[in-house]
């Protein structure tokens, strides 16, 4: 498959219809999505035939991504019960096999998951509303994960997640400068839409 076609494909994912600013929801777009899990794929191997975990999945986008390169196994996880309700009725309507956990990431035990999930992929909230949660996530991801973990950051976090992740023991590798572009959904919005320079970054599992 190719890259456009599969943004094409991603167009048709239902987003937020009342976003939660308390959980940072942005929607993840069609191309931010498509780049993030093509890339994975057909880079790094990371997808196909895979356990591929999503944290933080809001509507699913980014399993339903991995679903159509071919995952093995999808499983999404967030807090919020009405975003898990969107993500199940978009994975009927892709026709793909995900399961979901409504769990709190910042607190939830996982170890029931230890070892079963090769690849997770990512776009936490920033930590602009809860500092500090992006790392959380992060962290979590990284001592879940069997071989790797994909993630958007704030591209001004850079240096300061390569230095946690060299004291974590993982490498991190830049796969790409994106920009983000978040659309006016909160009130306290006073532009139409936001680019945010963003890192899609690679954490490999020595």
């Amino acid at each position: 498959m190719k890259l456009k076609e599969l943004e094409g494909i991603l167009q048709d994912c239902a987003v937020f219809d009342n976003p939660k600013i308390q959980f940072e929801q942005y929607p993840t777009t069609a191309h931010l999505a498509s780049r993030m899990l093509y890339t994975a794929d057909t880079v790094y191997d990371d997808i196909e035939n895979k356990a591929v975990g999503d944290f933080g999945s809001g509507c699913g986008i980014l399993s339903i991504a991995a679903n159509i390169l071919g995952a093995g196994y999808s499983v999404g996880f967030d807090i919020d019960p009405d975003a898990i309700k969107i993500a199940r009725e978009n994975a009927e309507q892709f026709e793909v096999d995900i399961d979901f956990v409504w769990t709190d990431l910042g607190s939830a035990n996982l170890d029931s998951f230890q070892g079963k999930l090769d690849t997770i992929v990512m776009n936490p909230p920033f930590g602009t509303k809860n500092k500090g949660i992006d790392m959380v996530f992060l962290k979590k991801a990284i001592e879940l994960a069997g071989t790797a973990v994909y993630s958007l950051h704030k591209t001004s976090t850079r240096e300061h997640i390569m230095k946690k992740a060299k004291e974590w023991g993982v490498s991190c590798e830049v796969v790409a400068e994106l920009k983000f572009d978040v659309p006016m959904m909160y009130k306290f919005h006073k532009k139409k839409s936001v680019d945010i320079q963003v890192d899609f970054l690679r954490f490999g599992k020595r």
